[in-house]
């Protein structure tokens, strides 16, 4: 057990984002029973995480300290405020919103230390080869975590009717959306100029299309704000329009995805064990469906709300087999 806290990964919450989201897409597709037993594994695997993150960061802090400086590990630590917000927003319920709140008010600091410590550190440490040759699909979870807040704090708004948390939702998701064009930018440029290997091609590079998806979830909850809000007057119809955009990117972005698992799996016959990577597929297929779905009733788009439906499926199914895989990893080990 000690062994395993001290190699736990930067992004073991990856579990409880993917677990959350299919949940999330579960229950907007009415399969309740499905949706309360994935709600359950995410609550559960958030709490153990969140014990063993805390163990670790005691009893091994070098350990912790020193993936906190890697590149190519430190943005897995934002899966702990994405996961937090998207349990959060999984359970809120407009008379019972206290979970929700909790969880939200626990994600802001570690969001803070993280947001401005990670590049702060990556651009001020000196490094033997340059931070721009350790880019990966992980770095866009430092949108995925702001968006996070985003959508917590949109929904919050929502069911309170708050000024001050929608304008805050809006300039979040406003972050996220330039985050992501800043992060897009160096990882294509990453992908175009370095020397594409089996080993570096990682599931991680899904994240590229899980962060549009939050975004556009994040997105559609803020379209759902009281459009008499202030906030809404100036910025409403320029979120409505970036989000349809971007959920048209992120569509368009999988069968590039695929083409990348198929030439490292196939071609370069890479072997398909279980990895803390692998939930960064998962995530992405769950929130691309829940966006979908949100946002095809919000915008009153039948196409969008069809692709969501069906994309649920895909993401249940993708979470049983990544599920499998971790349970014979763990067989194996035991």
């Amino acid at each position: 057990m000690v062994f395993t806290v001290r190699r736990l990964p930067p992004n073991a919450f990856g579990f409880v984002m993917a677990s959350g989201i299919v949940s999330l897409a579960l229950h907007l597709n009415g399969w309740d029973l499905a949706s309360v037993l994935l709600a359950g594994i995410a609550v559960g695997g958030l709490i153990v995480l969140a014990i063993l993150y805390v163990w670790r960061f005691i009893s091994f802090r070098n350990e912790f300290l020193r993936d906190a400086a890697d590149p190519r590990r430190a943005f897995g630590y934002l899966t702990i405020v994405a996961g937090l917000n998207v349990v959060g927003v999984l359970l809120y319920s407009p008379h019972a919103p206290l979970v929700t709140i909790i969880l939200a008010v626990i994600s802001v600091p570690i969001w803070l230390v993280l947001n401005y410590g990670i590049p702060a550190t990556l651009m001020l440490r000196e490094h033997e080869s340059p931070v721009a040759a350790s880019v990966d699909g992980s770095w866009f979870l430092w949108v995925v975590a702001t968006q996070s807040l985003a959508d917590v704090a949109a929904v919050l708004g929502a069911g309170h009717d708050s000024r001050a948390l929608a304008a805050i939702a809006v300039g979040l998701w406003g972050i996220g959306v330039f985050l992501y064009v800043m992060l897009s930018t160096l990882v294509t440029l990453r992908l175009l100029s370095a020397r594409s290997e089996a080993t570096t091609l990682s599931p991680n590079y899904w994240i590229f299309m899980g962060a549009t998806a939050i975004t556009v979830l994040a997105g559609s909850h803020i379209m759902a704000l009281p459009a008499g809000l202030p906030v809404m007057a100036v910025m409403g119809h320029v979120v409505g329009g970036l989000t349809y955009l971007l959920w048209a990117f992120g569509l368009w972005w999988v069968p590039l995805l695929v083409i990348f698992g198929v030439w490292r799996h196939l071609v370069r016959r890479h072997p398909l064990r279980y990895e803390s990577g692998l939930w960064s597929i998962v995530f992405p297929l769950g929130m691309y469906s829940a966006a979908s779905l949100y946002y095809g009733e919000v915008a009153e788009l039948s196409i969008v709300h069809s692709i969501g439906t069906v994309g649920t499926w895909v993401a249940a199914a993708a979470w049983l087999i990544v599920a499998a895989l971790m349970g014979a990893a763990a067989f194996r080990r035991a």
